[in-house]
């Protein structure tokens, strides 16, 4: 799929290997490559994971100990920073939200659900209502107890206000939800919602349980650490939760303090590591691993999430499929996942969700084509096309990849500007609205990504898709209490997502973070969150 002449494929990798040439080059990497999502304490432990292995512990040995701050220098965060459990958008937004609060589920390292604040999920019959009991004894930052009054605050302050998770929670049928006793909750559902939990669960930092009395600026939760400071798109601090219901048996968290810096870039945040300034930094590229690794450690986890080209279908010349069609066949992923990550990641096919179960296998994977689509865009009238592509360091390789896609473009004839912004102008008043740009997605199973990007009610719907068909189908199978009639028409849903939809994913890249060599208890993980879904609670300090 790829377009680039070979000498410039030479002079991309040359470019990447002299970054980081101070230490460990791409060809030592790729021979040291190992199996597992392992930390990297030096350059003679050098391990990774493969395209195709599960993530694995991060740090081995050691009794963890409590006490002591660490810092962690994280990318993706702007000045409309917020510590709303319900509010974020950005990445550094996320760290605070799983750190300060807890959702009913969330997903585990591995990409499966597991129960936070809830016990139980329990059906009737049509789904139509879901009943959740809650775990006893859990206790808010001020000492409440957590009710199911809480519950029932949390999940209509999403739905009334239109929050991030509000299309995954839209079908509740506020009026009838009530409180069977202080720990059980009946949700009730306007129509039959068969996937509740992993609705739910697919976007559990837009869903923090936040007690009645919640008030932002001074914010209250039920996580492992306890707000007491934040200024917004600069720095935030918080201190351990001695009273953290998660915290039986031993567990975190272990740390006095943890304190979080929005730092502008990758190599702003390997400057801070280096000078001592940070413990920990996130979404790396590969060609940054030498540097760090110089210093400090490297964890790398075999993500889920997505880093996709979002192509607006509602304006030209994405308005017509033929042009979306070429886009996806001038790719070349592989080559993509070559230069920026060093082969890591796994290979994508224009469909999200790569863990779900009910993910359509037999869709063949695309494949560069440039004469067919150079025969697409001549189709459309659109032969010797010119596009800009707004790109921004928002996450691990997105500036990167945007340059090699530009470079490959140009064998068809396209001519792909690129644009450059800040984190801040890319998620200011233009996100969603950039007509070809890209973006980062945590994973989320199949049907609850679609709730978030690609129903007309979607939060997230940067490709403004808007298919009838689409809807209709999406509606069916949220409704299907069995699970291999609605793997049916999921598998009917990523079709039309693979043959016609508004997004290249070309791969989902590997999560690549730095620690300091003080820094024990990190773990891999599968979601794309950094440092094992932000689990700050499960590492100490040497």
């Amino acid at each position: 799929m790829n377009g680039a002449t070979t000498g410039e494929r030479l002079e991309l990798a040359q470019a990447m290997q002299a970054e980081g040439s101070s230490g460990l080059g791409r060809r030592d990497f790729m021979r040291y490559a190992g199996a597992g999502a392992v930390l990297l304490g030096g350059a003679s432990g050098l391990a990774a994971c493969s395209s195709s292995t599960s993530s694995g512990t991060g740090t081995t040995g050691g009794t963890p100990k409590k006490g002591g701050t660490l810092t962690a220098g994280l990318a993706g965060g702007n000045a409309s920073d917020t510590v709303d459990g319900q509010k974020g958008v950005n990445n550094v937004d996320f760290s605070r939200i799983i750190a300060l609060y807890d959702a009913l589920s969330r997903y585990d390292i591995n990409a499966q659900i597991e129960n936070g604040l809830a016990e139980s999920f329990e059906p009737n019959s049509t789904a139509t209502e879901w009943t959740i009991k809650l775990k006893s004894g859990v206790e808010f930052h001020n000492g409440k107890t957590l009710t199911a009054d809480d519950v029932i605050f949390s999940l209509t302050r999403v739905v009334k206000g239109n929050l991030g998770g509000a299309s995954s929670m839209a079908n509740i049928d506020l009026a009838s939800m009530k409180k069977l006793d202080d720990l059980t909750v009946l949700v009730p559902f306007k129509t039959p919602y068969a996937t509740f939990p992993a609705g739910y669960t697919g976007y559990y930092y837009y869903l923090s349980i936040l007690p009645t009395d919640y008030d932002v600026h001074n914010p209250v939760g039920t996580g492992p650490f306890k707000y007491q400071s934040f200024t917004p798109g600069q720095t935030s601090t918080f201190v351990r939760n001695p009273n953290y219901y998660g915290s039986t048996g031993g567990k975190g968290p272990y740390i006095d303090t943890l304190v979080i810096n929005d730092l502008a870039d990758e190599n702003t945040q390997i400057n801070a590591m280096l000078a001592g300034q940070a413990d920990a930094i996130n979404l790396l590229s590969f060609t940054s691993i030498p540097r760090v690794q110089a210093a400090g450690q490297i964890l790398i986890g075999t993500g889920g999430g997505m880093t996709p080209f979002t192509m607006r279908v509602d304006q030209a010349p994405f308005n017509d499929v033929r042009v979306r069609q070429a886009f996806r066949l001038i790719a070349d992923r592989k080559q993509m996942m070559n230069l920026v990550f060093g082969g890591h990641g796994t290979l994508g096919n224009d469909i999200f969700s790569p863990w779900d179960p009910d993910i359509d296998s037999s869709i063949p994977q695309r494949e560069q084509d440039i004469n067919q689509a150079k025969s697409l865009l001549a189709a459309a009238g659109q032969s010797g096309l010119t596009v800009e592509l707004v790109t921004s360091d928002i996450a691990q390789g997105t500036t990167k990849v945007a340059q090699v896609f530009a470079q490959q473009a140009k064998a068809a004839g396209v001519t792909v500007n690129l644009r450059t912004v800040t984190a801040t102008d890319f998620y200011g008043t233009q996100y969603l609205k950039w007509t070809f740009a890209q973006d980062y997605w945590y994973y989320s199973q199949y049907l609850p990504q679609i709730a978030q990007a690609t129903l007309p009610i979607s939060p997230f719907n940067e490709t403004h898709w808007s298919d009838p068909t689409y809807v209709a189908l999406y509606n069916q199978a949220i409704a299907i209490t069995d699970p291999a009639k609605r793997r049916d028409v999921a598998h009917q849903l990523q079709a039309i997502d693979h043959t016609s939809g508004g997004y290249i994913i070309p791969y989902f890249p590997p999560t690549i973070d730095g620690l300091s060599k003080r820094v024990h208890g990190a773990q891999a993980g599968k979601v794309g969150l950094s440092f094992g879904n932000y689990s700050f609670k499960d590492m100490w300090l040497e």
